[in-house]
């Protein structure tokens, strides 16, 4: 999973190198795609997402949602390392701290919370209502950041791609649970799911970074993304963590990740069309 944040941190730069030279106007217009496909860096940004993916999709197959979902908060590190070298930008010591802060929130999260049991083979009806109260939400987001302006468009349909990314997540769960209990790819209606909002999630991933600087889009987007998936493994799936005092190490790790992504999402590196940035020489 870490190798897939590493891919989605590559990808985000480059999607958001050649998203950034498109007009306003492109916005959730059909041919906004058709535009960044003439851009080599948006092609190959595509490919290292693609990876990323099915290395996802595998990791999520081959264990617990919520166990391994919390690993691609690494992504906004990775993504603030790359940004410096892409933009060509000096990575400041506040950087460095709110990094170290993320490595050791994530390794005390997920030590601590050590996720047993779950199920993702549930009824009919939790799938139904989880995904009900999942899209609720991010239809609304998506509504505002349409209605949006710049930064506050990429803000919240940042939110809104993380929460879609998150469900998706959980539909491949299911897809991987019913794969290895024998039944069929083609007859598994999560895989028709996964079919429907993974482009979708595409789409708006694509809207976000487009919309504006990756300090407006990529927090959001780390931390809902994992977030969703954990909520749906513990809420839904029947997966369970350690209790007692684990849990003050579960609840310090977040809130170590929470002031991480705080701060670098207020890094200079995401906005590297801000004036004033010193660069490398």
């Amino acid at each position: 999973m870490l190798v897939a944040a590493l891919l989605n941190a590559t990808a985000s730069v480059l999607q958001r190198h050649a998203a950034k030279k498109l007009p306003q106007l492109s916005a959730f217009s059909p041919t906004m795609l058709l535009d960044l496909a003439r851009h080599p860096s948006w092609t190959l940004g595509i490919a290292t997402m693609t990876a990323g993916f099915v290395l996802h999709g595998v990791s999520i197959s081959v264990s617990r949602i919520a166990l391994v979902q919390p690993l691609l908060i690494a992504e906004l590190p990775f993504t603030l390392l790359l940004a410096s070298w892409v933009f060509r930008l000096r990575i400041q010591s506040r950087d460095w701290l709110a990094i170290a802060m993320a490595s050791v929130g994530l390794a005390t999260f997920v030590a601590c919370l050590s996720p047993e049991g779950g199920d993702p083979r549930v009824s009919t009806t939790a799938w139904a209502l989880g995904i009900a109260v999942t899209i609720a939400p991010i239809a609304v987001l998506v509504v505002l950041g349409y209605r949006g302006r710049r930064e506050h468009r990429a803000a919240l349909l940042g939110i809104a791609t993380g929460a879609a990314f998150g469900l998706n997540s959980a539909l491949i769960a299911g897809v991987g649970a019913e794969l290895s209990h024998g039944g069929s790819l083609l007859t598994t209606w999560q895989t028709y799911g996964v079919a429907v909002l993974g482009p979708v999630s595409f789409f708006l991933l694509q809207n976000a970074l487009h919309a504006g600087n990756l300090f407006a889009s990529q927090p959001g987007f780390t931390l809902v993304n994992p977030l969703v998936s954990v909520a749906w493994g513990l809420a839904v799936f029947g997966e369970y963590g350690r209790g007692g005092l684990f849990l003050i190490g579960v609840l310090l790790g977040t809130a170590f990740l929470i002031a991480a992504t705080i701060m670098l999402s207020q890094s200079p590196l995401l906005d590297p069309d801000a004036p004033g940035h010193q660069q490398h020489r």
